[in-house]
Order: structure tokens, then C-alpha cells, then sequence
């Protein structure tokens, strides 16, 4: 038997009449009388009796009447119980994002949430690959993207920016302006001295060394006078042993991104720690647009 059969039963039952029924289910008057219809003939039996002033319930209506008020207030007991744990905000978070924001930019932040919802577990994937949001692989995702896929709900939170940075003891002993070919990019996946990047960049002429293919080996290769490294602002920015190299001007080409599944904001956790996120990135923008830099020497 269809649970909707009976909400359609009662709402008549109880109210007597189409029009009142059909205000308290919030549908319209014909699709009221047609589930009735319907609901007799399934039963092969007539539930009410129409008369001039509404709908009268018979004995067969009233047998069934006390059977459906028991899974009425069985179903509505399962709907308070999964609604109540949901407001006490416990259960499993996961929230994936590369290396570098979880560990430079958004751990504090993510403590604080752990303390504020205790009975709530955060699982951290410190990950670049793309999870399936609809395949409950994450709830929650930072990514870098142009154009994130349109099954998702997804906020963009910032121009994502990034800058060549150094020591400012590896500047010094490294004549950029006159001998740029003397200094060297720390390489990411890249199988030749120029590739595109460094052609489109401020260095056009100083070739890569090695191929360190993560934002925090790149950064610590870099504070050991490695070479110039290509961070994210947010990384570069924070970092004392660290300064942008001249001009020190950021480079944007993607934007970033919270992203999760529609389906998933109707759950209470996902939904304070989605708006959580939104107001705690809101305020990292500036340094994710790369607009609070070290000065340069």
C-alpha cells in the first residue's frame, strides 16, 4: 500500500471535504478527488460517500482509518528522529582540496569547525584529482576550474593567482635583468628547459631545473635556493623565507571554486559546513587573488 494513498485517506478523513483536504496537502482539488478515485478501486471498496455538504467516511473508510494513523505517526516518528540527529549536526563530512590549501591556507579554519561541531566528523582528502561529487566520493570540493560541471552547485570564490617566488639571498646572486639564463625555474612535470609557461612568463629566457609536479615540494625546493619557483599567492605570500620576484606581479587564468552535489545542501552538516567555508574563503580573497604580497627587494 502507498503511503501517499493514505496521507490523500486522512487529509479527506479528517477535514471531510476536497477543497479543505487539498489546502492541507497543498495540491489542487482534482488531484485529491482523482488519488480517492483511484485509492476505492485499488481496495475495491468505497471509502466516503459524497453528499451535498462533502465527503462522509463509511465502515470500510473507518476500518482502515485507525491502521493508517499508526504508520502515519510511525512515519513521521522516523522523519523527527533522522531530522533530530541532523540538527544536532553530527555525522561524516568529507571535503577534498589539493595539498597546499588544506596545509597553507584553510587547516586553522577547518580546526575551528572540528571544535564548533564536535560530534561531526571531517575527513580531509588532501587531493588535485577530481572527485565524484555525485558518488558520494566527497561532499565537498575545492577545485581550480573554468567551467565546473553544471550537476553541480558551486560558488566561485576567487580569480585564482600565482607568482614566481625566491629567497631573497638566490635574487641576489642571480643578475635577472642582465643574465637571466644564470638563474633557473624549478620545473613542475616539464620535459624540456622552455616549456609554455615559462615562455608566457616574466622569465621568458631562464630555463627550468628538475621536475618537482606539487605546490609544496616546490615550495620547500624553493626555500633551499632551489631555484624560482611558480606558487600560489596564498603559498608564496605567507611564507617569511620567501619574496615575489621583480616585478612581482600575479598571473590569474582559472578561477576557484567550492562545489558540491544540489542534493546534498538539504542535509543540516553538509549545509553549516558549505556556509562556513563560503564566509571563512570570502575572507581569504584578497590573498587568494594574490593582493597582499611580500615586498619585493
Amino acid at each position: 500500500m502507498d503511503w501517499d494513498d493514505l496521507r490523500y485517506f486522512l487529509a479527506v478523513a479528517r477535514e471531510g471535504a476536497i477543497r479543505p483536504a487539498s489546502r492541507s496537502l497543498q495540491v489542487n482539488n482534482a488531484t485529491v478527488s482523482r488519488r480517492i478515485r483511484a485509492f476505492e478501486e485499488r481496495l475495491g471498496a468505497r471509502l466516503f460517500d459524497r453528499t451535498p455538504t462533502g465527503y462522509a467516511i463509511t465502515v470500510a473508510g473507518e476500518a482502515i482509518r485507525a491502521a493508517a494513523e499508526r504508520i502515519e505517526e510511525e512515519v513521521h516518528g522516523v522523519e523527527r528522529q533522522v531530522l533530530g540527529q541532523d540538527a544536532r549536526l553530527s555525522g561524516d563530512i568529507k571535503f577534498t582540496a589539493g595539498h597546499g590549501f588544506v596545509l597553507k591556507l584553510l587547516m586553522p579554519d577547518l580546526a575551528k569547525f572540528m571544535a564548533l561541531y564536535p560530534d561531526v566528523t571531517l575527513e580531509v582528502d588532501m587531493s588535485y584529482e577530481t572527485a565524484n561529487l555525485s558518488a558520494r566520493e566527497a561532499d565537498v570540493a575545492l577545485r581550480i576550474s573554468q567551467r565546473p560541471p553544471e550537476h553541480l552547485i558551486g560558488r566561485k570564490i576567487a580569480q585564482f593567482a600565482t607568482a614566481p617566488y625566491a629567497t631573497p639571498a638566490y635574487l641576489s646572486a642571480h643578475d635577472l635583468e642582465n643574465e637571466p639564463a644564470s638563474a633557473r625555474w624549478i620545473g613542475w612535470n616539464d620535459y624540456v628547459p622552455f616549456p609554455e609557461w615559462v615562455r608566457r612568463g616574466p622569465l621568458p629566457e631562464t630555463p627550468i631545473q628538475g621536475r618537482i609536479p606539487s605546490d609544496m615540494s616546490q615550495l620547500e625546493a624553493a626555500k633551499v635556493d632551489v631555484g624560482i619557483a611558480m606558487l600560489p599567492c596564498f603559498i608564496g605570500d605567507r611564507d617569511p623565507d620567501l619574496i615575489r620576484v621583480p616585478p612581482g606581479l600575479p598571473t590569474t587564468s582559472n578561477d576557484l571554486w567550492l562545489l558540491t552535489h544540489k542534493d546534498l545542501l538539504a542535509t543540516a552538516r553538509i549545509r553549516v559546513f558549505w556556509d562556513y567555508l563560503l564566509e571563512t574563503l570570502k575572507k581569504l580573497k584578497p590573498l587568494l587573488e594574490g593582493m597582499q604580497p611580500h615586498p619585493s627587494p
